[in-house]
């Protein structure tokens, strides 16, 4: 899943019926006689309960899991937010009671959960066996414990590109080819120059939010806000402060819209044409075709650039808590689901980018278009973004508190009217309140 804001809404790309892709596929599900976790052969049709948050894309799924194995009836339990998911589940991991047999994690927050390892089930040890060479290395090393025990199977990726609003970057003069806009992309530099030519000639705004932009650019640094010995680095780490200073200081020269990401201001700046560029990871398409509506198809094109080259922003894994009573079924059907073949299908319906190797290089993902995004390979594109990213960026304990409840309304401050030295003491107190 998307990244802590990008989840909030999940993607709604296109139907999920655009594909039949090796369909009744189990070759990670379990057997119909499979006993349950405790040792004894289920009396009835064993139950199993999965949480997840925003757009996983599992409904179909699920169905499609329970019509090959009749012995298993899977209830769903979605929450509408990442942040309010992981707290209900960090305040149930501390209660020992309450989680569902397998619990979705996003990657800004496994590294809470990370550190409570002996709570999960070692997925190398009850899970189906030699599955490692099914995803990109970086994603498969994110959902092991230090100790190297497996506790997230991999679901999704965000791979960055950008999204622009081609029609009022014509208004305002201004190239749109795809050369041109690479060239446009190619820094940070460029970018916000790019971004001073545009709010000169037209008076908008050029992106929707500085947080938006801020937490893309620190997704992209080798070390984000906590170190590999679990200690801050919002101050150490020079380049976090250099990113802080390029989008302030872009703000203060008018190029945000001043909108809080996904909320109804938000979603409404999409149809208003309220800023011309987006950062999109993977995720963030089916977000932009649902909130700027019909009324702007073709519009909207997606641009494989990224300034600085690329990054990761998004993505979550599935886990089977120690709570669970039945861990093997558990953990078979949470290996089902992020299988190629299924991550294929999610991708369809919410455009959950697949971190599955063998799902990356599927000729139906590398030939998909959209066509409100025009005549582009979406797939390929973000495939080609996706193999830029060599390794995931460490996501110490806090990781996704600090950019949700710490940056993102320092720099809503900003914004505001404070001044960015000020808004930069406010995220810096705020970050080592959280880490100690």
């Amino acid at each position: 899943m998307p990244s802590n804001e990008g989840h909030e809404v999940r993607r709604i790309l296109t139907s999920a019926a655009a594909i039949g892709l090796l369909a009744g596929m189990t070759a990670c599900g379990g057997s119909s006689e499979t006993p349950s976790g405790e040792g004894q052969a289920p009396s009835g049709p064993i139950e199993l309960t999965i949480a997840t948050f925003t757009e996983f894309g599992y409904e179909d799924l699920i169905k499609e899991y329970e019509a090959g194995h009749p012995n298993i009836k899977i209830t769903h339990r979605k929450t509408g937010q990442g942040g309010p998911h992981h707290q209900d589940m960090l305040t149930k991991l501390t209660a020992g009671s309450g989680l569902a047999d397998v619990h979705a994690l996003e990657e800004g927050h496994i590294s809470t959960f990370i550190d409570k390892a002996d709570k999960f089930n070692d997925l190398n040890e009850i899970g189906p066996k030699d599955l490692q060479s099914r995803w990109l290395p970086w994603k498969y090393d994110g959902g092991k414990a230090k100790d190297g025990k497996l506790i997230g199977y991999g679901t999704d990726i965000g791979p960055l590109a950008m999204c622009v609003r081609t029609d009022l970057l014509q208004a305002a003069n201004m190239p749109t080819d795809p050369a041109s806009l690479k060239t446009m992309l190619a820094t940070w530099d460029s970018y916000f120059a790019a971004g001073d030519q545009f709010t000169r000639a037209t008076g908008k705004a050029w992106f929707d939010s500085s947080s938006q932009i801020f937490n893309a650019m620190v997704n992209q640094l080798d070390t984000g806000y906590i170190n590999r010995d679990d200690s801050l680095a919002i101050e150490s780490n020079t380049k976090i402060k250099q990113a802080w200073d390029k989008v302030t200081g872009a703000a203060k020269r008018g190029q945000t819209a001043k909108l809080t990401a996904f909320s109804n201001e938000w979603n409404s700046g999409f149809k208003q044409g309220a800023f011309a560029t987006k950062t999109c990871p993977s995720w963030m398409l089916g977000v932009v075709k649902k909130q700027a509506g019909p009324e702007n198809a073709g519009k909207w094109a997606v641009v494989e650039a990224f300034p600085e080259g690329g990054g990761n922003w998004g993505g979550s894994y599935l886990t089977v808590p120690k709570q669970s009573k039945h861990p093997k079924e558990a953990a078979e059907l949470a290996a089902w689901l992020t299988a190629p073949e299924q991550q294929l299908k999610a991708f369809k319906t919410t455009g959950n980018f697949p971190s599955q190797v063998k799902a990356m290089e599927s000729p139906e993902l590398l030939a998909y278009t959209d066509e409100y995004f025009g005549t582009t390979k979406v797939g390929e594109l973000f495939a080609n973004q996706a193999r830029k990213v060599t390794k995931a960026q460490y996501k110490g304990p806090r990781d996704g508190q600090i950019q949700e409840n710490v940056t993102s309304p320092a720099l809503a401050a900003v914004e505001q009217g404070a001044s960015p030295e000020d808004g930069w003491k406010q995220a810096v107190d705020g970050a080592k309140k959280l880490v100690r």
